[in-house]
């Protein structure tokens, strides 16, 4: 039996990953592939759609779309690492999940088992005892396959900025001293990502993809199945994108309303900016420079002996063959798009329903605000 784990990172297309295995999840079983089910939700899914009562709806439901987020997250519960979020709601216990993905490998006698989260990047943290926990769910003599797409540093520091943005977190800005606080976790260092799983687990396959490779490859499915030697069956949903980040023109009106607003209202301007962006005329978002050149540099050389670390395990000279460009600021200064921004909330701002969300943009506006905000060196500093 063949199991392959797609251990992350964030940020990576892992959602649309997910999405296209969770829809498909019937038809991939007829076919030996098996996507399974950790929770009620999940299993009750599957069934009403395996007898043709239930159509695989657009929308699947948290828990059935990202049931190994969800087993993750228990297991980090369960050895104190981490808290089950909220959001994943009437979870089973560690056992019933455990026995629920047995008992499926059992009664359908998979050729391939796929578990998908972008959680287990974060097994690193609790070593050899949480990773041998979630091998011990399958076979033994099973051919175990990890897979994990990292991503150039600064391009995903920039959208997990974006990510903690759209989470309501009240985070300092990339162009002071946003991204020091990552220095030695998960979001940075990779190493914290892989190291345990090489150690664990020297008798299995990796497969560590550059997510710039992934998407010339054609997108999240298609190169995990080509990297994973994967047959998929004809006539499955296609991948679709999910996950959409938000446009870097509003990550500081967003990152200043976390910090201003209340929750409920705080999440009532993030939706709003969302549905608003595109009638805002903003510069393509992956041109915005959210860094400036000193951080740029600073995080150049912080990242030098982690790159170091990829490219000696993969046996590549440059794991990132552009890794130069992180000390390369992009064309538009942040503080170009966010008045860009702020010019074109002008213009829409009687559409805003909520009073005190429109009071906030309206303050920002009128405020100098700007000229303080982007006064940071870092900021100022803007290589041709």
């Amino acid at each position: 039996m063949k199991i392959i784990l797609f251990i992350g990172h964030h940020k990576v297309g892992s959602t649309a990953l997910q999405d296209f295995f969770s829809r498909n999840q019937v038809a991939l079983m007829r076919a030996g592939i098996l996507y399974p089910s950790t929770d009620f939700q999940g299993m009750s899914l599957a069934l009403a759609t395996a007898t043709g009562r239930f159509d695989t709806p657009d929308h699947i439901p948290l828990n059935s779309r990202e049931p190994h987020n969800a087993l993750a997250f228990r297991m980090l519960s369960r050895h104190k690492l981490w808290d089950v979020p909220p959001f994943y709601e009437h979870l089973p216990a560690f056992p019933q999940m455990k026995q629920a993905i047995r008992n499926q490998i059992q009664f359908l006698n998979p050729h391939t088992v796929i578990l998908a989260a972008e959680v287990f990047s974060h097994f690193g943290k609790g070593g050899a005892g949480i990773i041998n926990e979630l091998i011990d769910l399958f076979p033994q003599a099973s051919e175990i396959t990890i897979c994990a797409t990292l991503r150039r540093i600064d391009e995903y520091l920039a959208s997990w900025h974006g990510q903690r943005l759209h989470f309501g977190h009240k985070v300092p800005p990339m162009r002071e001293n946003g991204m020091d606080e990552y220095f030695n976790d998960i979001h940075f260092d990779y190493r914290k990502v892989l190291r345990a799983w090489f150690d664990t687990l020297p008798e299995a396959r990796f497969v560590l993809r550059d997510y710039s490779d992934v998407r010339s490859a054609g997108g999240s499915v298609a190169d995990f199945a080509a990297q994973t030697g994967l047959t998929l069956p004809s006539g499955l949903h296609p991948e679709r994108k999910s996950n959409e980040s938000l446009h870097r023109g509003i990550y500081e009106i967003v990152r200043l309303g976390n910090h201003a607003l209340d929750v409920d209202r705080a999440t009532h301007l993030r939706d709003t900016l969302r549905n608003q962006t595109p009638k805002l005329k903003l510069p393509p978002s992956n041109d915005i420079e959210l860094f400036g050149a000193t951080n740029r540099d600073r995080m150049q050389a912080q990242f030098a002996p982690v790159h170091d670390y990829l490219s000696e395990i993969t046996g590549q000279q440059a794991f990132f063959k552009d890794i130069s460009a992180v000390t390369t600021p992009l064309a538009i200064p942040e503080r170009e798009a966010y008045e860009a921004a702020l010019e074109g909330l002008a213009r829409v701002l009687p559409r805003i329903a909520d009073e005190t969300t429109r009071d906030f943009l309206k303050d920002l506006m009128v405020q100098p605000s700007a000229s303080t905000l982007f006064s940071a060196p870092a900021q100022q500093e803007h290589r041709p």
